[in-house]
């Protein structure tokens, strides 16, 4: 009776496995996506809001789910509570702090820093255009992850249960 209670548990323990990695799959291009939408409304807010940029980043915050909102949150904290330090270090170290909770990769990251070089040490216009720039290399990322998506998901979940079922069968 014990074996067979810990085969279940074992197969359970791959399953889930097999279904935390596909999960993380979906949820990267859904993150992907709320970046690149604050990214449109940042634009807005910039060009014709006027908005300062703490209080635009704190307004995104408000509007996105988790964990996009973790990162404009902080970094609009960091802004409102700094007067030392530049923008570009602040969004560097928010970034930092927040992408642990997120499905992204190191490429979305790379970009997001990017990004980050060129918020508030320009006028309008330059940071309209890093803005669609770096919207833009997050599209062609969301784009990779959705095939990743396609591709990956379901093996996953399957691999999980056979991996489960496999050291099950060994262990007999």
């Amino acid at each position: 009776m014990l074996k067979l209670i810990g085969a279940v548990l074992i197969l359970f323990a791959g399953a889930m496995f097999g279904f935390y990695q596909a999960s993380q799959l979906s949820r990267r291009p859904k993150q992907i996506r709320h970046i690149i939408q604050a990214l449109g409304r940042l634009e807005t807010e910039i060009v014709y809001g006027l908005t300062p940029l703490a209080s635009a980043f704190s307004k995104m915050a408000a509007q996105l789910p988790e964990p996009a909102a973790g990162l404009f949150r902080r970094a609009g904290e960091g802004l409102a509570a700094s007067t030392d330090r530049s923008a570009a270090e602040i969004w560097q170290e928010a970034a930092e702090e927040q992408w642990k909770y997120t499905a992204m990769k190191s490429g979305e990251k790379q970009i997001v820093l990017q990004l980050g070089n060129s918020l508030g040490r320009s006028d309008r216009e330059d940071q309209i255009k890093h803005l669609r720039l770096a919207a833009s290399q997050l599209q062609a990322e969301e784009t990779h992850a959705l095939e990743e998506q396609k591709r990956y998901e379901s093996m996953w979940k399957s691999l999980g249960v056979l991996m489960g079922a496999l050291v099950v069968i060994l262990m007999y």
